[in-house]
């Protein structure tokens, strides 16, 4: 019972943070600028790749491990041959502590996700019904105008300029949306005076007509 309770703790508090990581990213803040910058950039090169110069996925990753492993086979050979220091490669694996992490915040995005749709199924929550029906309804528009790959990189690129630049000029931006929505109620009041005007236009003349013998 206790380890099972640690567990769920573990979950939420590895939510929690990364969540709060993905803000940073998204808001370029508390020091996570740079590592925005690297998706914004590793972003848009990869699509410049992918359409501008025809890669696929599969092609441009075999080739850059390709060369990235020929590169430090020649240079550990040639290092042994010269007595010289070999490639400064460290040593690559996942700790445990990763592994439990990351199993512990599928768990917890999987069981969310399993419990809306059982409500969902059952019938027990109308508001998150309608939620969710909007929200796929909204994918398939989008996606029958696009394809995956472009829209999950416009995607990418929205979460990360739209935000911190909303953020940024956040003053401004209310400033011109009250003016905006100013505008929009005046020139919403307008056309119903104008089809008030000619709704009474129209019922008069056609009572007019069926007064005439």
């Amino acid at each position: 019972m206790d380890r099972r309770h640690d567990q769920i703790v573990a979950g939420v508090s590895s939510t929690s943070l990364v969540g709060e990581f993905v803000w940073d990213v998204v808001l370029w803040r508390r020091g996570r600028a740079d590592v925005s910058a690297c998706l914004l950039a590793a972003t848009v090169s990869s699509w410049l790749l992918f359409f501008g110069f025809g890669y696929t996925l599969l092609s441009l990753a075999s080739s850059v491990l390709l060369l990235l492993l020929t590169v430090l086979f020649l240079w550990a050979k040639a290092a042994r041959l010269l007595n010289r220091p070999e490639p400064p490669i460290p040593e690559m694996f996942v700790s445990q502590q990763v592994v439990d992490e990351v199993a512990a915040l599928l768990h917890s995005g999987l069981n969310t996700v399993f419990s809306a749709f059982h409500h969902i199924a059952l019938g027990r929550d109308s508001v998150l019904f309608y939620q969710v029906f909007l929200c796929l309804w909204i994918i398939s528009i989008v996606g029958s105008l696009t394809d995956f790959t472009t829209f999950c990189y416009t995607s990418i690129v929205v979460v990360l300029t739209i935000p911190v630049l909303y953020q940024k000029y956040e003053k401004c931006i209310d400033r011109y949306m009250r003016f905006a929505y100013m505008n929009l109620q005046m020139y919403e009041m307008v056309y119903e005076r104008l089809s008030m005007k000619c709704f009474i236009v129209v019922r008069d003349w056609v009572m007019e007509v069926l007064k005439d013998p």
